[in-house]
């Protein structure tokens, strides 16, 4: 096994939350941020708490909508020529 290889364990990193909590965990970094903790998430909290930092939510409604309308525009271009055969 080769020496000197491995990055240097702390057995008190601190960790921040987003949410403010900090608790003490052993780690490689001395200092680590996170956006979710016990405190905070969904799981534990048994509340909906949306983390959309890159506005994923807004994207996928307006991606949803765009195949909504899509649809509905095929969905109209398909019954014009049979409405035109009827008469």
């Amino acid at each position: 096994m080769k020496k000197d290889i491995h990055p240097k364990f702390t057995e008190k990193a601190t960790i921040t939350c987003a949410c403010g909590n900090k608790f003490e965990a052993g780690s490689t970094l001395k200092e680590i941020r996170v956006e979710l903790c016990n405190l905070c998430h969904p799981f534990y909290t048994g509340k909906q708490k949306f983390v959309d930092t890159a506005r994923r939510v807004e994207k996928f409604e307006a991606k949803m909508a765009k195949t909504v309308a899509k649809k509905a525009t095929a969905k109209a271009k398909k019954a014009e020529p049979k409405a035109e055969e009827n008469k």
